[in-house]
């Protein structure tokens, strides 16, 4: 896609002379959460880079002050098969490794990232965070099982930090701090700084030459590839089992918590 280029949900602007694509969630008044015409055009997007050899380097962020991604809008309806064996997520299509996209990622973070998001944050090759950026797993608090989220997480933080982000749902959340000393992050900037910080970097990545980028880009994920897709055939598993109906989850989402989080 060439400069400014947008598609419903999301924009891609893309520098031809330094090779760095910026791809933007665009839906600021849903805090980013992904609908499903949102998840099938990031998963265009990322198809459509394997064939432009002009984009080396991405950087992926979400659009306003409030939030990088909240997940899955709420208001999305996603179609069930009637079967206990084939459950349709349509977050599982929205990362660029999903898509075979081998050409590196950097995702930069202002404001919420929480959920869902982590299927984009576990996909990225690294993470920039401004200060304003928190990060925290809701699914709990809402009757739900955070099954593919931590195990995305569990291939960037210690397995105590995943388990007690996952286990305290929306009582707590990360700051950018906290996450850079944990390793989610890999440097924090001043407020509204992630973007060009994130730019900079894709800029000296796709200043090098693409094949050696990507070999090594497809070498990292390697090393943490066996684990992950062994962990995630029991995912779907797990959330069958142990989400709740969805008219409950509905009433406790509709609840919150009285008595707000803290920030770590």
């Amino acid at each position: 896609m060439g400069a400014g280029a947008g598609v419903s949900g999301v924009r891609v602007t893309a520098d031809k002379a330094t090779g760095v694509a910026v791809v933007t969630l665009d839906r600021p008044e849903r805090l980013n959460a992904v609908d499903l015409a949102t998840a099938a055009d990031l998963a265009a997007v990322w198809r459509e880079f394997r064939f432009d050899d002009s984009v080396r380097a991405v950087v992926l962020t979400g659009a306003g002050e409030r939030a990088f991604c909240t997940g899955i809008d709420r208001g999305a309806e996603v179609p069930q098969p009637g079967s206990p064996y084939m459950v349709d997520d349509p977050l599982l299509t929205v990362g660029p490794k999903a898509n075979d996209l081998w050409k590196p990622v950097v995702a930069a973070v202002r404001g919420m990232a929480c959920g869902g998001a982590f299927y984009l944050l576990g996909e990225a090759e690294f993470v920039v965070a401004d200060e304003t950026a928190t990060f925290f797993d809701p699914h709990t608090t809402y009757g739900m099982v955070s099954a593919y989220e931590s195990m995305y997480l569990a291939q960037r933080m210690p397995p105590g930090e995943v388990a007690r982000m996952a286990l305290m749902g929306t009582a707590e959340r990360v700051s950018a701090r906290r996450a850079y000393e944990v390793g989610l992050v890999s440097e924090v900037t001043a407020p509204g700084e992630a973007v060009a910080a994130a730019v900079r970097c894709a800029e000296t990545i796709a200043g090098c030459p693409p094949e050696a980028v990507q070999g090594t880009v497809r070498a990292c994920w390697a090393a943490r590839e066996a684990a992950l897709s062994q962990a995630l055939t029991l995912a779907p598993h797990l959330v069958a089992l142990g989400n709740l109906p969805a008219e409950r989850q509905a009433e406790l989402f509709a609840a919150r918590r009285p008595d707000g989080f803290r920030v770590r």
